[in-house]
C-alpha cells in the first residue's frame, strides 16, 4: 500500500492540535508529515511523536510533495489555498464551510457515506460540527425507515467558536462571580450563565447560517430529496466542550423506540445510554475527550406520526472536526484515492 505524505494546515490552532493528537492515537500510516500555518505561526516548533518539526508558512509552494492535506485554517484560507494545493497533486480535506455545498465536492462523514470519497476531484469537505454528530445516528435509522421530516435544536459549546470564545466564557464567568462588569467581544450577548439563540449570521429567511448548514448538509450527506423538510434552531450555551442536540424525526415507515435502540446499539461510532429512570442519559461533560456520539432519551414522539425523539451529545472538537478529518484521511489512504 502506498503511504502518503501528510500536511496539517492550521496545525497550531485548537482543531489542528486535536488533529495531531488523533493522528497519533489512530496510528495513521504516512511516509512523511509537514505542518503548515499562517505567517504569524511560521517558524514555530511542533513536537509530534517525539520528533520536532518546524511550522511552514502556508503558501502555495509549501504544498509541493504533499499527498493529503488535513486543513483547519478557516474558510478564507481554504478559498485561497485549496485549489493551489490540488494543482500540486494534493487531496485537500477541508474543515471549513468553503466548499461544503459545491456540487462536485463530496461532503463526508466517515462511516456514513464513505463511497462519496471516490468521487472527489481534489477537495473533500468535512461537515459542520453539529451536522457531523447527527449523521452517525441518523444513517442507520434512515436506512431502515426513511426520513420524512426532522426538527433539530442544538445546544452548542463555546469551543465551536474557537479559543477566544473559550477564554471569554472563563473570563465572563469569573467577572460575574466577582460582581464585576465584563465587555463581551466574541459573542453578541454575555455567555456566562446564559444561552444565546444565535450562531453565525442571520439569513433572509430568519434562520442563521449555522441552522441552514444543518438543514442543507443533512440532505446532501444522506442523499435526501432536496425538499425534505428539516428545521433547526442553534443555541450557544455556557459549556466548554461538547454539543448537545434534541432531535425529532418523522419516518416514512413505522419505527419503535425499541427498534431505534437495537439499530443504534449496532451502529458504528454510536453509544446508547438510555435508562432515564436511573438518570442514565448522556451529557456534554461526559462526552468531552471521547470519540462516540452518545444517544439517550429515545422515545416515541407524541406530536407526529411514525416519529422518534432523542437526545445526542458528542465532543465537537473531535467528531465535529478533528476526528472526522482524520477518519476521512484514513479512508482516502485505505481506498488509495490520492
Amino acid at each position: 500500500m502506498k503511504k502518503p505524505v501528510l500536511g496539517v494546515l492550521g496545525a497550531t490552532g485548537v482543531v489542528g492540535r486535536n488533529i495531531l493528537k488523533i493522528l497519533e492515537e489512530n496510528n495513521v500510516v504516512y511516509e512523511d508529515i509537514k505542518f503548515l500555518a499562517s505567517k504569524k505561526s511560521a517558524g514555530k516548533e511542533i513536537e509530534f511523536k517525539g520528533k520536532k518539526y518546524t511550522v511552514l508558512e502556508a503558501v502555495p509552494e509549501a504544498f509541493e510533495g504533499i499527498n493529503i492535506v488535513l486543513a483547519s485554517a478557516g474558510g478564507s484560507t481554504s478559498l485561497a489555498l485549496a485549489k493551489e494545493a490540488v494543482k500540486r497533486g494534493c487531496v485537500y480535506i477541508d474543515n471549513s464551510s468553503a466548499f461544503r455545498m459545491e456540487k462536485d465536492v463530496p461532503l463526508v462523514i466517515a462511516g456514513v457515506n464513505d463511497e462519496d470519497i471516490r468521487t472527489h476531484k481534489g477537495i473533500i469537505a468535512n461537515p459542520n460540527c453539529s451536522t457531523s454528530q447527527l449523521m452517525l445516528v441518523l444513517k442507520p435509522l434512515h436506512d431502515f425507515a426513511v426520513i420524512k421530516r426532522m426538527i433539530v435544536s442544538t445546544y452548542q459549546s463555546v469551543s465551536g467558536a474557537g479559543l477566544a470564545a473559550i477564554n471569554e466564557l472563563k473570563e465572563n464567568t469569573i467577572a460575574v462571580n466577582d460582581g464585576k462588569t465584563f465587555q463581551n467581544k466574541v459573542f453578541k450577548k454575555p455567555i456566562a450563565y446564559n444561552c444565546i439563540p444565535q450562531i453565525d449570521v442571520f439569513c433572509e429567511n430568519g434562520y442563521t447560517k449555522e441552522e441552514m448548514k444543518v438543514t442543507n448538509e443533512t440532505r446532501k450527506i444522506l442523499h435526501l430529496k432536496p425538499d425534505t423538510p428539516i428545521s433547526c434552531t442553534a443555541v450557544r450555551v455556557p459549556v466548554f466542550i461538547g454539543h448537545s442536540e434534541a432531535v425529532t424525526v418523522e419516518f416514512e415507515k413505522t419505527i419503535t423506540p425499541e427498534k431505534v435502540r437495537e439499530l443504534l446499539n449496532q451502529a458504528w461510532g454510536v453509544k446508547v445510554i438510555d435508562n432515564p429512570e436511573a438518570y442514565e442519559f448522556p451529557t456534554a461533560v461526559e462526552a468531552a475527550g471521547t470519540n462516540p456520539v452518545y444517544v439517550g432519551r429515545i422515545r416515541k414522539d407524541i406530536a407526529f406520526d411514525n416519529a422518534i425523539t432523542f437526545w445526542c451529545v458528542a465532543d465537537n472538537l473531535r467528531i465535529g472536526a478533528a476526528l472526522n478529518t482524520v477518519r476521512i484521511a484514513e479512508k482516502v489512504i485505505d481506498m488509495q484515492v490520492f
